[in-house]
Order: structure tokens, then C-alpha cells, then sequence
């Protein structure tokens, strides 16, 4: 039996929910039991989610989350959970649309506020314990949601999530839209999905246009604050729109969608720039993320201070390289102070000095370094282990086909358990519960390991199966037995979201197996792109090669799949031709 009246997250899983151990609050980790005596008592649930390497988090820790007078009210008249919104991806989809839809918009720390019959009240993110900024007082807010609570619980309706921008729209709408929209003010995420999108789109109608708007973003986010020039990988997003300062976090999934992206950007556009980049990334991941899996994350912080690790001053370069070091240095780079009065480097153009930046980052590691995150998250493995194969595919480098496979077995070994595959793990213990992302991305990622190697084609069906059981009037998140059962997300960023790497993983599985599948609409771009890849597959925009033997990727377009068969066959536009051998066959795609 949980004992409510202590903080109980010390043995939590999550590294995120260790961080809070030693708040005065009485935290809970999400269960039913916990729930049951919110329940049971009368009691407002307060849930705040999070994940570890989360700047604004670590803040209201140290501040609400520390503060005496704010937990003692929470202690007596709260059940106060704390979630890790990696481990919980269908909990958090709920409270997010919650206040998105009240509020407008949403972030981390989300602190939503329920009745004992989950319903919610109030969601807010970051709030100050003095009044500031315009925010108010914390204890203000939860001593108005008790007010409101105690006078008018009965009026609280219950609140199902849903999808905005779910509209259909024609191809060429969408590349109108992303022409004449493709850059935005304000901070700036790297757009993934759009990129491989207009990349396969590209490929197929070789669209000057969007060339020019491809390469633009792309030599952008590789020379600009986004990117660690030093080690290799990239930030999360920047806070400004001519991308110069970034939020220093570092994010597997992100490292994963710009690999893919490079990586097609490569083989189909041939820069040697996204060469280098592709290497980078991946030196980034083996260096800072790898143990036999890949961790979630790295902080922003370092010591409670965002990005100290990363930025210089101008004295420490000049005492560190020699006087032509220096001097080649600051023809590359930009020395100016644009980060607290800092320097965050940021280069000129997108060349390399490859001993001197490996000079600097020696300097660099004997520096504290940001917190990890060393929880494995099932799905975004998945993603990693994809984005190798097609850095593999477009630099023909046998060693990350080898990383691919490698990494694929040590999934299934470490998070296929019983025929379960868990979503995360930490420490050897495997996290409760099923979740539609990690069996979609789990798919996904076997339907690549086949096309390589002509095997795990009953894992393709298995997997395949087991998506299925998640397929109700629609996708759902989870299959758990302490949530509500919730519409899975559709919203393509920055991440694909769930339904979509589903629908992704059920069309390729379809092609692979041999399956009728029908053609379907797009929708609204820039929420909807991996989605929109999808359709443009399935609309038989891509080349389904079938052949006795596996075709070298060099020979053949990014925008492929390839099925092992006894006979020489393309489908393509939604028709399919035969042809008397390999060679014949390629000779009809040059």
C-alpha cells in the first residue's frame, strides 16, 4: 500500500521524477492506486508533466516546487503526481490538448488540475511563487482552484482530446502553402517532416522552387546556432527566428530526424556538406548517447545554468589557439557575444577546420557537463535505427547498416519481452504499459531491417498484428490499465506523431506482405508532413522494386522500397511492369 503522506518518487523509474525526490511535496508517481485515493477522499489531483532535461522544470523545482507555504496547501488539500511525459505519452497528449484548447498553447512544466473523476480544471505551465512577468503567484493559483473547486466541482464537464487542421488538401495546395510559408517569425524548430517530404516530392518533380527552399534550410540549420559545431548534433530548437540562440537541450529524437533528413538530402542533392553532417551526427550519437541503446537526452543545464557548457568567451579562444589557429578560427566563425554575455559559436559559411574544432571541444569535455538522461525510449531507438539505414543507403558506410541491425536485435532483446514491447527502460527495469508509438516505430524499423538483410519478414507480420490491436474508430496511444484510452495524437512535429509513424509502418508492411492497399487524401502541411509522406507513397509516387536479389541503393532512387521476389518487377504510378532482368529494369529509371 502507497503511503501518500511521503514523497514516494525516489525509487521512480524515471530520471525525470528522481529530480523531484526531495521536493517538499508529497509527490505520487501516477497509478491506480493513487488515483483511487484521490477518489476515495475527495481530492484535486494535480498532475504535472515533464521530462528531465526540461530548462523551465528544473526552475519551478527549485522555486514552486521547493517552497514551504506552496506545499504544505498541496499536502493537505492535493494529490500531487508527477508524470515524465516520455514515459507517459498518452497522458501527456491528453493534458496538452487540454491546454491548448483552453490556453492556446502549451510547454513543459504542464500542470493540469483534475477532479477525482479526471476531469480537468485548470492547466497552466510555468508560474512563479512571487508574482512576475505578468504570471501569477502559484499559491494564488492553487488556492483559487480549491476555491473553484469546493463551490463548483458538479459543473466540470468531462473532456475528450481531438484534432484540429484534420482538413484534406490537394498535393499541389500543400506546395503552394509551403512556398510561400516555409520560413516563420519567432522561435524556430527544425522542420523535419516538411524536409523529407519536400525531399521526396522533389525527387519525383524536380521542382527548382524547392530546391532552393530545401538547401536554403537545410545549409542553414547546419551553420547557424542550432547546430553543435564542435561535437556534432544539434540543439532543440532556437529561441529566435534568424536561428542564432538555441535552447541548449539535446534530444535523441531530434538527432534521429535530422540524420534521416541529411541523409536523403545527400543522396538525392549530393551536397558534400550533408556528408559531413550525416558524419557528425553520428559521432554525436556513438560519443554522448550510446550504451548498447541510446539515451533520451542531454539538459540545457549545467549547474542550474542553460547552455554554459556550450558558450566561450573571447579571451579563453584567444589563450587556447595559437595566433594563426585564432586567425583561421575567426575568418570561420562569428566571435561576438550573443548569449549572456557569452559567445555561442556560429559560423560564417558552412566549411570545416576540422583540428582546430576538435582542439576547442577537447577544452570543451574537461568543462561540467549537462546532466543525461539515460532512459531508453523504445520508439525513438526505433527512429535512430531507421536514420541509420538511410545514412547507410545515401554514403554507402557499411558500419551504419551494421549500428542498424545491431541496434535493432538489442531492442528486441532489452524491450521485447513476452510478447510486449515496452516503452522504455531505465537501469535494467522495464517500464509497465503498451504504446501505439513504439510499435509503429518498431515496425517501421523492421520493414528497413528487411529490405537490408530479406529477413524478420514473421517480426513484420507480428508487429504488424499487434498495430492493428491499437485500431479502434481510430488510432489510440495506449493500451494501459491506469488511463483512459485516448485518441492518438496526429500532429507531425517535431517529431511524426504516432498515428502517423502507424500509418507509415502499416503501409510499408502492406507493400512488404503484399497486401491491397488504397490510395488516400493529404492534409494540412507543415502539421500533417509524415503523414503527407506517407500518402505520397501510397498514392504510387515511389517505385515498389521487386526483385530475386537486393539492388545496390546507389543504382536506385531515395524514393524506393524494395520487396525480395522471383520475379523483376516496378510499381510505379499505380502500375506495375515486369522486366527480364535487374539490368533491363534499371535501365527503365535512369
Amino acid at each position: 500500500m502507497i503511503n501518500v503522506k511521503i514523497n514516494n518518487l525516489k525509487k521512480s523509474t524515471s530520471p525525470y521524477l528522481q529530480q523531484h525526490h526531495d521536493n517538499p511535496i508529497n509527490w505520487q508517481e501516477w497509478s491506480q492506486e493513487v488515483l483511487n485515493y484521490a477518489k476515495d477522499h475527495n481530492k484535486i489531483i494535480l498532475v504535472s508533466v515533464g521530462y528531465a532535461t526540461c530548462h523551465w522544470c528544473h526552475v519551478m523545482a527549485r522555486e514552486a516546487f521547493s517552497d514551504k507555504e506552496i506545499a504544505e496547501f498541496l499536502n493537505e488539500h492535493f494529490v500531487c503526481i508527477k508524470v515524465d511525459k516520455e514515459q507517459r505519452p498518452d497522458i501527456d497528449r491528453f493534458m496538452m490538448a487540454f491546454i491548448q484548447e483552453t490556453q492556446g498553447h502549451g510547454g513543459w512544466p504542464l500542470n493540469v488540475f483534475l477532479t477525482p473523476e479526471i476531469k480537468p480544471l485548470l492547466a497552466v505551465t510555468y508560474v512563479p511563487v512571487e508574482s512576475k512577468h505578468g504570471l501569477p503567484k502559484f499559491i494564488d493559483v492553487i488556492s483559487g482552484v480549491k476555491e473553484f473547486f469546493d463551490q463548483k466541482k458538479d459543473q466540470v464537464q468531462k473532456f475528450i482530446p481531438s484534432d484540429s487542421h484534420e482538413e484534406t488538401i490537394e498535393e499541389m495546395e500543400i506546395i503552394q502553402s509551403i512556398k510561400h510559408n516555409h520560413l516563420h517569425p519567432g522561435p524556430q524548430f527544425p522542420p523535419h517532416n516538411t524536409l523529407l517530404f519536400l525531399l521526396s516530392y522533389y525527387e519525383k518533380n524536380q521542382d527548382e522552387d524547392l530546391k532552393e527552399i530545401i538547401e536554403n534550410l537545410l545549409d542553414v540549420i547546419a551553420k547557424r546556432g542550432l547546430h553543435d559545431h564542435l561535437q556534432g548534433g544539434f540543439y532543440r530548437y532556437c529561441v529566435d527566428e534568424e536561428w542564432t540562440i538555441p535552447h541548449f537541450e539535446k534530444m535523441l529524437y531530434d538527432q534521429s530526424m535530422l540524420l534521416w533528413v541529411y541523409s536523403v538530402a545527400y543522396k538525392i542533392l549530393k551536397k558534400p556538406l550533408y556528408h559531413t553532417i550525416i558524419e557528425k551526427i553520428v559521432i554525436c550519437l556513438d560519443e554522448t548517447f550510446f550504451n548498447h541503446l541510446y539515451f533520451s537526452a542531454h539538459d540545457a543545464d549545467t549547474n542550474h545554468h542553460e547552455g554554459i557548457t556550450y558558450v566561450w568567451d573571447k579571451e579563453e579562444l584567444e589563450q587556447n589557439l595559437t595566433e594563426s589557429e585564432y586567425k583561421q578560427f575567426q575568418e570561420l566563425y562569428l566571435i561576438e557575444k550573443n548569449f549572456e554575455g557569452k559567445i555561442h559559436l556560429i559560423k560564417k559559411n558552412n566549411h570545416f577546420i576540422p583540428k582546430i574544432e576538435e582542439k576547442l571541444l577537447h577544452i570543451r569535455k574537461l568543462r561540467e557537463q549537462p546532466f543525461t538522461d539515460q532512459k531508453f525510449v523504445t520508439s525513438w531507438n526505433a527512429l535512430i535505427g531507421i536514420s541509420f539505414i538511410q545514412a547507410y543507403r545515401s554514403s554507402r558506410n557499411e558500419e551504419y547498416k551494421f549500428k542498424a541491425i545491431s541496434l535493432f536485435k538489442n531492442l528486441l532483446e532489452k524491450h521485447y519481452e513476452n510478447g510486449i514491447l515496452h516503452h522504455s527502460s531505465h537501469k535494467g527495469q522495464l517500464q509497465l504499459g503498451e504504446f501505439l508509438e513504439d510499435y509503429a516505430a518498431m515496425l517501421l524499423f523492421v520493414t528497413y531491417i528487411y529490405e537490408e538483410t530479406g529477413e524478420y519478414k514473421e517480426i513484420v507480420k507480428k508487429f504488424n498484428k499487434k498495430l492493428h490491436g491499437f485500431k479502434q474508430e481510430g488510432w489510440i496511444e495506449s493500451k494501459t490499465s491506469d488511463f483512459l484510452q485516448i485518441q492518438a495524437s496526429t500532429f507531425d512535429h517535431p517529431s511524426p506523431s504516432s498515428s502517423s509513424l502507424a500509418e507509415m509502418a502499416q503501409l510499408r508492411a502492406s507493400i512488404i506482405l503484399e497486401e491491397e492497399y488504397d490510395p488516400t487524401e493529404y492534409k494540412s502541411p507543415f502539421h500533417h508532413d509524415f503523414f503527407n509522406l506517407m500518402v505520397f507513397i501510397k498514392n504510387g509516387n515511389w517505385h515498389i522494386i521487386h526483385s530475386p536479389e537486393n539492388i545496390d541503393w546507389n543504382l536506385l532512387p531515395a524514393n524506393c522500397i524494395q520487396i525480395r521476389s522471383d520475379k523483376t518487377q516496378d510499381c510505379y504510378n499505380l502500375k506495375c511492369h515486369e522486366f527480364k532482368d535487374i539490368k533491363e529494369l534499371l535501365e527503365s529509371l535512369k
